[in-house]
């Protein structure tokens, strides 16, 4: 059945104005977005069917530019209409931290890295410099490749923390195994760089793992 099919009161559109989006489901509200199916496939059902692919909207959310080229009816107009929901979800949690205090709001830190990270098939070792009152100042992405080949020099790390005149930092970088589990080597990559940052007066206040829909938090465990 298309929406068309359905009653007035029952259509997404219809169903938002009348009661908001909180009573839409989850295919509904990605119907909205989505607007036409493709033959033999109604766009709610199209909806359903592009969630259980990515295990919900949080594994959409995710997806990266070639996860959604792979998914039949996504056209480069559908692509970009995705692609753009995801790029304001991740600037309205920069813009989040960027105006209270990272600590009020750690999960809020564990969402915007797995939005900026979780779904890259390449390691990323990145850092989130903070001022003096912990609001986010820049996220950078500063080093590229698994990290056991790929060296992160702390010489680095300290001049950008230096040049943006950071007070404290957020350590960070993907597995993307999917796995959110720390390695010795993570742990001797931190104290290496909390080392050299507080030879600076900065202060790195957590390193975190982001994995597939998992954050691991080294402050959470006691490791810093």
């Amino acid at each position: 059945m298309s929406i068309k099919d359905l009653p007035a009161a029952a259509r997404p559109r219809e169903k938002l104005l009348q009661h908001g989006a909180a009573s839409l489901a989850d295919a509904e509200l990605l119907a909205l977005l989505l607007r036409t199916g493709v033959r033999g496939q109604g766009v709610l059902q199209m909806a359903e069917s592009v969630l259980a692919r990515f295990d919900g909207f949080a594994g959409l959310l995710q997806a990266g530019p070639g996860a959604l080229c792979g998914v039949r009816g996504l056209g480069p107009a559908k692509r970009a209409e995705l692609s753009a929901v995801i790029e304001m979800a991740r600037r309205a949690l920069g813009q989040r931290l960027a105006e209270q205090p990272v600590f009020e709001s750690p999960q809020a830190v564990k969402d915007y890295l797995q939005l900026q990270l979780g779904h890259l098939a390449h390691e990323v070792f990145a850092v989130l410099f903070l001022d003096t009152q912990h609001r986010l100042i820049r996220l950078e992405e500063l080093f590229r490749g698994s990290l056991s080949q790929t060296s992160v020099y702390p010489r680095e790390v300290v001049k950008r923390a230096l040049a943006l005149n950071a007070g404290a930092v957020i350590l960070a970088h993907n597995h993307p195994s999917g796995v959110a589990e720390p390695s010795r080597a993570d742990e001797f990559l931190t104290q290496t760089l909390k080392s050299a940052l507080a030879l600076v007066d900065v202060r790195v206040l957590d390193h975190l793992v982001v994995g597939r829909g998992a954050v691991a938090s080294f402050a959470e465990r006691g490791l810093l």
